[in-house]
C-alpha cells in the first residue's frame, strides 16, 4: 500500500480507509489528465484511459501474494506460527471484528482460487495476478492518446 511501509499489505483496511484511498487515486489521475469532476467523466473510463485498476483490486492481489508466501514458509518461521495460532478463549458479543483471515477467504472466493492452488506456483501466480489490465490503445501513437485525452475531457 505504502513504500516506506512494506508490511502494510497486512495491515486491516476498512471500507473507509479503501474508500479514501480509492477518492484520492481517482483525484490525482483526474488531475493528471488535465480534467476536473465538472467534465462528469466516470472513474472507469480514467482508469481504462491509464491503464490502473481499482486500489481494492491491487490490496487484494498484495494480501493473495503475501498469504501464498506464507504458505510456502516452513512450520517453524514466525508467519506460519502467526497464521495458525489460535487465541484461547471466546470471542465478545456483539459482531465480531474482521480478522486478516476473515478477509483472506472473501479474497481467495472473488479470485476463485483456493489455498491449496498456492503450491502450484504458476497456477498460484496466474489466479491471483490479474490486477494489471492491459493499457488501452497500444496500437495508437503518443500523440494521437494525448489528443483523445484532451477531447475527452473537453479542453480542445
Amino acid at each position: 500500500m505504502c513504500a516506506q511501509y512494506p508490511s502494510a499489505e497486512c495491515w486491516p483496511v476498512t471500507k473507509e480507509i479503501e474508500s479514501r484511498v480509492s477518492v484520492m487515486e481517482t483525484k490525482l489521475l483526474r488531475r493528471t489528465a488535465g480534467g476536473t469532476r465538472l467534465d462528469r467523466v466516470r472513474n472507469d473510463t480514467i482508469r481504462q484511459r491509464f491503464g490502473v485498476v481499482s486500489i481494492a483490486d491491487k490490496l487484494r492481489e498484495a494480501r493473495l501474494r503475501s498469504y501464498g508466501n506464507v504458505l510456502h514458509a516452513n512450520d517453524d518461521t514466525v508467519c506460519k506460527i502467526g497464521l495458525n495460532l489460535e487465541v484461547p478463549g471466546k470471542r465478545p458479543k456483539g459482531r465480531p471484528k474482521q480478522r486478516w483471515l476473515d478477509t483472506l477467504h472473501l479474497d481467495l472466493k472473488i479470485a476463485g482460487v483456493h489455498s491449496d492452488q498456492a503450491f502450484d506456483r504458476e497456477k498460484w501466480r496466474h489466479h491471483t495476478r490479474r490486477a494489471d489490465p492491459p493499457p488501452s490503445g497500444t496500437n495508437a501513437t503518443e500523440n494521437d492518446a494525448d489528443d483523445d485525452d484532451c477531447i475527452e475531457f473537453g479542453v480542445l
